[in-house]
């Protein structure tokens, strides 16, 4: 198995735990301030791995170019204009579609992708991303109160428009993320992702800090006041951020962010198996997709480098039988 098969996974349920101590703050810090310690609290543990790595494993500390900078700069600020777009879309009442077309981030990420790093994906890797992206958006739409006939015309409301574009952002951030590391060029996959989250993450606190300094002190202090439960959101935060900027650097954004739709099955079972909640059909019919979306992810993969080695194999038996 490749390894950012795993490592994606693991990010996938890290941000699941994260999301779940986040909601657990929100009643005590408004959104803002929930927003804000997933980075504030999550750049220390940030840097303490990239200390690990570097005085511990013996890796060397990358060095910072110019587009390093933009591309990390850029990314942290498309994820934080994405998360406060998505968490706007709830204020309105049909925030069902808005929060359905914010789970079309692979598909932009894939655009992304082949913009800024010139990336393309195979068309059956698309077509099992789009297959998962469907799965998504059914299990998002089975908790809507309103009926199918009415589900026409919310497609281009408000709401469709703010997710959609909280989409485009997230994808936008993953393929800077994945630019800024691979434009480090060393000195190995690992301490490029850490280097590269722990600009990242410092960038983002300076500039939250900063804004709710000025316009929101309130929840800064109130940040501040909940210390201890918002240090386990931090350091599940970065975890979960470890694994995506290590997979982001070892895989294409498309792959990596289609594979973490996994998170919403993982979302769905536990509902089903601890909470005893009835499913519905579209949340069965949607975790039934994105489960086949992952294996055929997983699978056309393997059959590209088995190709791929075949080829070199015989480029290289080719080259022997020429040069005797």
């Amino acid at each position: 198995m490749e390894l950012w098969i795993p490592i994606t996974i693991f990010a996938a349920f890290c941000q699941n735990l994260r999301s779940a101590l986040q909601k657990h703050l929100k009643g005590a810090l408004g959104t803002t301030g929930a927003t804000f310690i997933r980075f504030g609290y999550g750049f220390p543990f940030a840097l303490l791995y990239v200390a690990t790595l570097h005085f511990l494993a013996g890796y060397e500390l990358p060095a910072v170019n110019h587009y390093f900078l933009m591309a990390a700069a850029f990314g942290g600020l498309a994820q934080i204009i994405a998360t406060f777009l998505l968490v706007s879309v709830f204020s309105f009442r049909n925030f069902t579609v808005g929060t359905a077309y914010s789970k079309t981030e692979p598909v932009q990420a894939a655009l992304f992708g082949l913009v800024l790093l010139g990336e393309t994906v195979t068309l059956p890797a698309a077509i099992a991303i789009m297959t998962g992206v469907f799965g998504v958006i059914l299990i998002s739409l089975s908790k809507t109160p309103d009926s199918w006939r009415d589900l026409a015309s919310a497609l281009l409301s408000r709401p469709a428009m703010i997710g959609l574009a909280s989409a485009a952002f997230f994808g936008a951030s993953a393929a800077a993320y994945r630019a800024a590391s691979l434009s480090l060029g060393g000195p190995g996959f690992l301490m490029q992702a850490a280097f590269s989250l722990a600009c990242v993450t410092l960038f983002q606190t300076v500039v939250m800090a900063t804004w709710m300094a000025w316009k929101e002190p309130d929840q800064l202090s109130a940040s501040f006041r909940n210390w201890r439960p918002s240090i386990w959101v931090g350091f599940a935060g970065v975890a979960g951020s470890i694994g995506w900027f290590t997979a982001m650097t070892l895989q294409q954004v498309a792959y990596v962010r289609a594979l973490a739709q996994i998170e919403l099955v993982f979302t769905v079972a536990a509902s089903w198996l601890f909470f005893r909640e009835t499913l519905k059909r579209n949340e069965l019919l949607g975790s039934c997709l994105i489960v086949l979306s992952v294996v055929a992810i997983i699978l056309i993969r393997r059959v590209v480098i088995t190709l791929n080695r075949a080829i070199q194999t015989g480029c290289n038996l080719r080259i022997e039988h020429d040069n005797l």
